[in-house]
């Protein structure tokens, strides 16, 4: 061990299991030893961090740490990996092979045993977690820049990692080993420098940053003149870049609290300083080359194809968002000349004293379709939705609707102009002043999307526009006031909730049309469901270890009702009882509304107007949730009643 004032040179030695270090080699006795079974965790730490440059820590299951030095790299390898194989168990042996930062035993929980703590092998390296878990013969990989959460209970020292498909949850038996950990996993989950795949990412491998932003734009700026032209406020420019470049999975930009033209320029701000650029340092120049016009579609498919799998997926999702941007042009002046002006040398990171880059960013986005082999049908869904966006803005004015109070006929029906802004409860306010209703403590008013022919009915949030919905109601649905029964049950349950999630056995079945003639088949099946702040998932069975679907929970819309007739493909849901029902509604609604399900005045009042939850439009997925017990008994099929459909988007 090297000779610093910190450390005291000592001979060390394994066998059998143990790991001895003695005054000398001369020395017969040691003076301290490690059993195998002792040792639970080895970090092996950066040159220097300790006054020496080849260190390694010991961590024991009696909460001591010991630190050692060698005195060249080679030896600080041998050390590292002979006492790593002493104290890993065989079925690990594997994580060996890794260049590790830090390896060894944690206990955890996952979505799928929430009941009692397992052991698991961890390592850490670089940005991704390795593990063989309990009753796990295959090595997982969690990639910690792709978590869509990651959080510290400080009061139970337990780490919660939610990724696609489950969340882990690893405890802290021992304090000094967990603190390591948890500095570990979070400095590997954040960013790591400025270039695109060194960036907190999406499932889709996009940086968080420009899939937020890009989303910002969509939802509140396509109607913006001068968008992405003009400047934002460059003090906020900044905060927001810091923010995001700290820790971009906990930035939410929200409508009242950011402007369209700062959340523009830092994305902007954030191509412009890439450390490599979205198109490389060494692609640039090809990129810039003037292409044939007759092969220009398949050199810039080819060109395409050779950049980084980040650098690739975000261009694409970039210029994807320009071409929506440039179609909305007559609202928002930014045609697809402007928009490459703008944008190429920003992406190219050129003066802009030439058209060059400007060139190739307007034919990427002119021939997008062709370029990026885009479903034509997708990209209309895709710019029907931002139609319904826009109009639900206001740009398009005030429209009219019939809403009905309780049940719907003739002499409950008051025609109501609802202007862009218009939340739920203030419609609510509006029809029961109409009426002269007074409404009394504990009389849930709210106001609801029924529709007769699927025989369904949804309870609108209080926050949420009513102006989209009307958009996407059908010809045999409408709105209606009423009660809502459930609600004092449903806010007694959320209240004695400890945290927000949900799991258990349910029914499911798929049905699918035969050959189109409308013959459905499919029958139900128990599945075990987990629904947390981020997806509802669906197991096979209570030990599974990845999930047969997902749905991300903020994506869905919750109906209540029975479905008698259902259009292929269709996915159903079955609670046993009404109770079960309602606590799994109640989740989705605190999940999807952060925990706010009702207004905090019990007695509503049209005061100034509530800011709009972000609320998403357009083809979103389905959830309806009920069903009388009489008729669950009774039905042919049991557990065709009191259904929850999920429908493909």
């Amino acid at each position: 061990l090297g000779p610093s004032s910190k450390f005291s040179r000592r001979w060390c030695m394994l066998n059998d299991g143990n790991f001895s270090y003695y005054e000398s080699d001369k020395t017969s006795t040691p003076n301290g030893a490690l059993k195998s079974t002792e040792i639970v965790c080895l970090s092996v730490n950066t040159p220097e961090r300790h006054g020496y440059d080849h260190t390694f820590e010991l961590y024991s299951d009696s909460e001591r740490l010991y630190l050692f030095g060698t005195d060249d790299q080679d030896s600080h390898k041998e050390w590292v990996k002979s006492i790593t194989k002493m104290f890993i168990p065989s079925n690990a042996e594997a994580l060996l092979r890794l260049s590790f930062e830090r390896i060894g035993r944690l206990k955890y929980k996952d979505g799928l045993n929430l009941q009692s703590p397992r052991v698991g092998w961890f390592a850490l390296v670089g940005s991704s977690l390795h593990a063989y878990l309990e009753d796990s013969e295959e090595e997982e990989e969690i990639h910690l820049r792709k978590l869509q959460e990651l959080s510290i209970q400080q009061e139970n020292e337990v780490l919660v990692l939610v990724e696609r498909g489950r969340t882990l949850y690893i405890e802290g038996e021992r304090k000094l080993d967990f603190q390591g950990w948890c500095v570990g996993i979070q400095k590997a989950a954040g960013s790591a420098g400025d270039s695109l795949s060194q960036q907190q990412l999406t499932e889709a491998d996009i940086p968080v940053i420009v899939d937020r932003c890009i989303d910002y734009i969509t939802q509140c700026g396509l109607t913006s003149e001068g968008i992405y032209r003009k400047s934002g406020v460059n003090s906020r420019v900044a905060a927001l870049c810091e923010a995001f470049r700290r820790d971009a999975r906990n930035v939410r930009l929200k409508e009242e609290e950011h402007q369209v033209d700062d959340v523009s320029n830092t994305l902007k701000r954030f191509f412009r300083e890439s450390g490599e650029g979205l198109f490389t340092i060494q692609a640039a120049s090809t990129w810039l080359s003037t292409p044939e016009e007759s092969k220009k579609i398949s050199q810039y498919q080819l060109l395409l194809s050779r950049l980084p799998r980040v650098n690739k997926a975000t261009l694409r999702a970039l210029v994807n968002h320009l071409y929506c941007v440039q179609r909305f042009a007559e609202l928002n002046q930014m045609n697809l000349h402007n928009l490459a002006i703008v944008f190429g040398p920003t992406l190219f990171q050129t003066d802009g004293k030439d058209y060059t880059a400007g060139r190739v960013v307007e034919e990427l986005i002119e021939h997008y379709t062709d370029v990026f082999e885009v479903d034509e049908q997708q990209l209309k869904r895709q710019l029907d939705e931002i139609t319904v966006i826009i109009k639900a803005s206001g740009s398009a004015g005030d429209f009219i609707c019939t809403v009905y109070l309780e049940e719907k006929k003739e002499t409950a029906e008051q025609h109501v102009k609802i202007p862009g802004s218009m939340t739920a409860a203030e419609l609510t306010c509006e029809i029961l002043d109409r009426r002269k209703i007074q409404v009394r403590e504990k009389d849930y008013w709210s106001c609801w999307e029924v529709s007769q022919k699927e025989e369904t009915e949804r309870p609108l949030h209080h926050l949420e526009r009513v102006l989209p919905i009307l958009h996407s109601l059908g010809t045999d649905s409408h709105l209606l006031v009423k009660k809502n029964l459930a609600m004092e049950a449903i806010l007694v349950y959320l209240a004695s909730k400890v945290d927000v999630s949900k799991h258990g056995m349910v029914k499911f079945r798929e049905e699918r049309s035969i050959l189109g003639l409308g013959l459905n088949t499919g029958s139900f099946h128990d599945r075990y469901f987990i629904l947390n702040t981020v997806s509802l998932r669906m197991y096979k069975e209570v030990r599974s270890n990845r999930s047969e679907r997902e749905w991300q929970v903020k994506n869905l819309r919750v109906y209540l009702g029975i479905k008698k007739k259902l259009r292929p493909p269709t996915w159903y849901l079955c609670c046993d009882t009404q109770t079960e029902m309602r606590e799994w509604f109640s989740t989705f609604l605190t999940v999807q509304y952060d925990g706010n399900v009702w207004p905090v005045d019990a007695v509503q009042t049209r005061v100034t107007r509530a800011l709009p939850v972000d609320t998403r439009h357009g083809n979103v997925a389905l959830i309806p949730l009920r069903g009388s017990e009489n008729e669950m008994r009774n039905s042919v099929a049991a557990f065709t009643a009191d259904p929850l459909e999920l429908r493909q988007i």
